[in-house]
């Protein structure tokens, strides 16, 4: 774990691969997701080219590779929630799995950050989601970078 802002780190070149969770609807409005639609926004219209409201876009993502730190960072938009509206948990841990078992398999070897993906607005419970992460990503560099301003 590390403290900072991810979407600063990633610009800086600290990481190759920068994973957030997104929800199917191609909004990208609130938390780091709207944060990471405003500084890149290559990430925002990889996430508007998929089809609004499709439930089979869960457990994958989309990509966008943009250039941070004189060096190819790749953005991935993680839908691992349906919904954004609403009280409760928006979190699906089973699309969390998924993703990022096909991270691994697209992103080994390369510096992998996140934020709290899906703990946040998401309302997922993060001692969960961690062990899911840490077991998928298992042998490679990953890092989940706590926000501190």
């Amino acid at each position: 774990m590390e403290q900072g802002d991810l979407v600063q780190k990633a610009k800086a070149g600290e990481f190759d691969v920068i994973v957030h969770c997104c929800n199917c609807f191609c909004t990208m409005g609130a938390g780091i997701a709207k944060t990471i639609k405003q500084v890149f926004p290559a990430a925002y219209e990889a996430d508007a080219a998929t089809v609004a409201g499709d439930t089979t876009k869960l457990g994958h993502y989309t990509v966008a590779t943009v250039e941070a730190g004189g060096k190819p960072l790749a953005i991935v938009n993680a839908y691992t929630q349906y919904q954004w509206k609403g009280p409760g948990r928006k979190a699906d841990n089973e699309s969390l799995r998924q993703v990022f078992r096909r991270v691994k398999q697209e992103y080994a070897g390369q510096r992998i950050g996140y934020p709290a993906i899906g703990a946040g607005l998401a309302g997922g419970e993060w001692s969960v989601i961690a062990a899911i992460i840490e077991e998928e990503l298992a042998g490679e560099d990953h890092v989940f970078v706590e926000w501190q301003k």
